[in-house]
């Protein structure tokens, strides 16, 4: 939860992750075990053009959004 960048033209919202199993096997996925890592790399420079500015979809989503395909 929170804006993973420093400038006020940011995405901001909570950061879900979906997963799906593509096999024909059975997976366990056990609680408190890590499944994923995010990595976030500060720049010294602003980005050209930000998620905001991209009109993001995803932008200040309030937990699992479904997802949204342009037709």
């Amino acid at each position: 939860n929170g804006k993973p960048c420093w400038s006020s033209n940011c995405w901001e919202g909570k950061v879900t992750i979906e997963i799906s199993n593509t096999t024909p096997l059975p997976v366990k996925v056990y609680a408190n075990e890590g499944i994923a890592q995010i990595l976030f790399l500060e720049s010294d420079e602003e980005c050209e053009v930000s998620y905001k500015d991209k009109k993001g979809k995803y932008d200040k989503q309030d937990g699992i959004v479904l997802p949204l395909i342009d037709k």
